[in-house]
């Protein structure tokens, strides 16, 4: 035990006296030898290993029967302890590359190129080099960055960007790899390749972020500098008075034994693993993942709560906010026909407009023909009637123009950041959807939470500054950061900090992730990327912003339970090894004092397991019917 599972101690140890230095493994090895070599020698040289002898059982040693003890238990236990408190912690530590790995996942793994005559061969993304010709088809990720050369078609760039709407491609376009082709195929020339693309620059971000946060020292490391010298000369300074008092060498020696193990830090080496783990386990219990102890420091300190937008505190996913017809349409035919059009298309626009027409108007006719106008919209013929749903450039192509009412609510649109998307048949505008990215429920109720413990929130995205601003005057937003990249992120993280603020950032993209990492304090939502997640500090599991305040709460009350637990095993050192120096406590008993400190740690932390959650676990409320123009509500409640 003291030898084998304790060789870790021994060889810190001595690497430290190589350097003329002195850490608690120092004093746990010092302390664990000096209780088994004097045991050993009480064994066989001196009246512990006699025939018929019994070891005293008092608080007080007895100068006369100092000879008689052994402390093999007391080294047993310090080890044990000390170790056990060890695996607690190193199975709490992140593991800094797992978010490098999930972002390297992110990528296409094989690529269909192009050759001379035009035939395709599929060969490992790997194998891709610059200029290379290679196919996109749809739902298929584009596999480096590179330049659109023939074909158009709608690319989901919201996990790079944040931004909640696809943007429109065609040829002379720049695409980004791992970026996925949501509507027609594409031919791509590749520009970048390896190091050298925009994912790969991400990584990048993250890795330098991650290895510049330094981990905090915890309290027990910080002051082990002044603390054990400080014992090492009390346990010398005792074997020297008591020899020059005229004690024999055994009761001498066994007051400088006491005064060792009193001073092993078995509770200060539990303080901050114990209350860590129960800590944790219980914010696994409510959906809060926390990963690390250097964790709870920064939420202690965090002033500043920077919010992304897309995917966190919105839904992440367009849908239509509003329906303004023309006179003599009605809502459930514009539905019905323009929903029939759309449910042929891939677009997600057209998926939404699609599942609010089946939600409001039920069974949808099939077209009796399709075409999609890349980058336009969809025309269409249904029961008869010739329909086109898409941008107003397309329905002026049809010779309809949007009639005053509708241009209006389309500029109104616009200038909330919203997409709006004309509807026609027969010669004539019927209706103008209106869409957006709604904003979750629970948000308002998390922005205020997180007001309430004192934070200042800030809303930072990649999408335009009037969606942003729409937003964040729904969730009582003041300060808006947006029209930004995911490298911008960091710079904004980084300017934060700069102005002395200690931020949080909460994200769930892997445009995110870097930014995550750079924060003092990184939440990532549970429901978004794995980058996203590795990168962060804590996880919200259930995807509810709210519960990021109960994850700083509970974070808080872990760092405060570690304080305590400091404070107290700290305190029984201050009092009991002046006892021990002056020969009144025994070896013995002062293993049982250390155990005793031990158990008080463990018992202190599991009042942990007692923390409630104000939001964690719980339904989200049931959302509020919308007004015209707005972005929160369900589809089915929007008056027209």
């Amino acid at each position: 035990m003291v030898f084998w599972a304790g060789w870790p101690f021994h060889r810190a140890a001595w690497t430290n006296l190589r350097h003329g230095a002195a850490t608690m493994d120092t004093l746990i090895s010092l302390g664990t030898l000096a209780a088994w070599c004097w045991s050993v020698v009480a064994l066989f040289l001196l009246d512990a290993g006699m025939p018929g002898m019994r070891m005293g059982f008092q608080v007080v040693l007895d100068r006369d029967a100092a000879t008689d003890h052994i402390y093999l238990e007391a080294a047993g236990v310090v080890t044990t302890l000390i170790l056990a408190g060890r695996y607690f912690e190193a199975r709490a530590k992140r593991r800094a590359g797992a978010a490098l790995r999930a972002l390297l996942a992110l990528g296409a793994k094989d690529v269909a190129v192009l050759d001379a005559d035009g035939a395709e061969h599929r060969v490992a993304v790997g194998e891709l080099r610059v200029d290379d010709r290679f196919v996109v088809r749809p739902g298929e990720k584009i596999a480096t960055d590179g330049l659109v050369e023939e074909g158009s078609s709608a690319v989901d760039q919201s996990l790079l960007t944040g931004e909640s709407v696809p943007v429109e491609k065609g040829p002379g376009d720049d695409v980004v790899g791992a970026t996925v082709n949501a509507g027609g195929r594409l031919v791509v020339r590749a520009t970048k390749v390896g190091a050298d693309t925009a994912l790969a620059q991400i990584a990048r971000l993250v890795a330098d972020a991650q290895s510049g946060k330094a981990p905090v020292q915890r309290l027990a490391d910080r002051i082990s500098g002044i603390f054990v010298p400080v014992v090492l000369v009390l346990a010398a300074a005792a074997l020297g008075a008591w020899l020059a008092a005229g004690a024999s060498v055994a009761f001498a020696f066994s007051a400088a034994v006491a005064v060792l193990i009193i001073a092993c830090p078995c509770a200060l080496g539990l303080a901050t693993p114990t209350a860590l783990l129960v800590g944790t386990g219980r914010g696994a219990q409510l959906g809060l993942l926390i990963k690390g102890p250097e964790v709870l420091e920064s939420t202690r300190r965090v002033d500043t709560i920077v919010l992304d937008k897309t995917g966190t505190v919105t839904t992440g996913e367009l849908r239509v906010v509003d329906v303004v017809l023309t006179d003599g349409a009605t809502r459930a035919d514009v539905l019905r026909l323009a929903g029939a059009v759309e449910d042929a298309s891939e677009h997600p626009i057209g998926r939404a407009i699609a599942r609010v027409a089946r939600a409001e108007v039920g069974w949808l006719p099939v077209p009796e023909s399709f075409a999609n106008r890349q980058g336009l919209g969809v025309e269409g013929v249904v029961d008869g009637h010739a329909i086109a749903v898409g941008r107003p450039s397309l329905l002026a192509d049809w010779a309809m123009p949007l009639p005053p009412e509708l241009e209006r609510a389309r500029q109104q649109a616009a200038l909330a950041g919203q997409t709006a998307i004309a509807a026609g048949g027969d010669g004539t505008v019927r209706a103008l959807f209106v869409l957006a990215d709604t904003v979750k429920p629970t948000s308002s109720e998390a922005v205020e939470a997180l007001k309430a413990l004192g934070l200042r929130s800030v809303l930072l995205t990649g999408d335009n500054a009037a969606t942003a601003r729409t937003v964040a005057g729904q969730l009582g937003i003041d300060e808006v950061i947006a029209d930004v990249l995911p490298a911008d992120k960091v710079a904004a993280v980084k300017r934060l900090q700069a102005e002395g603020r200690i931020v949080a950032m909460v994200g769930d993209g892997v445009n995110d992730a870097p930014a995550l990492a750079q924060a003092d304090l990184g939440l990532a939502i549970g429901t978004g990327t794995d980058v996203a997640i590795e990168a962060s500090d804590l996880t919200l599991v259930s995807g509810d912003p709210r519960g990021a305040a109960d994850a700083i709460r509970l974070s808080r009350r872990t760092l405060r339970t570690i304080k305590g637990n400091l404070f107290w095993a700290f305190a029984y050192n201050v009092v009991l090894i002046p006892v021990a120096f002056l020969g009144y406590l025994n070896p013995l008993f002062a293993g049982a004092a250390m155990a005793a400190s031990s158990l008080f740690v463990v018992s202190n932390s599991l009042r942990l397991r007692r923390f409630s959650a104000a939001w964690a676990g719980k339904p989200d409320p049931v959302a509020r019917p919308a007004a015209s123009g707005s972005t929160t509500g369900s589809p089915a409640s929007l008056s027209s």
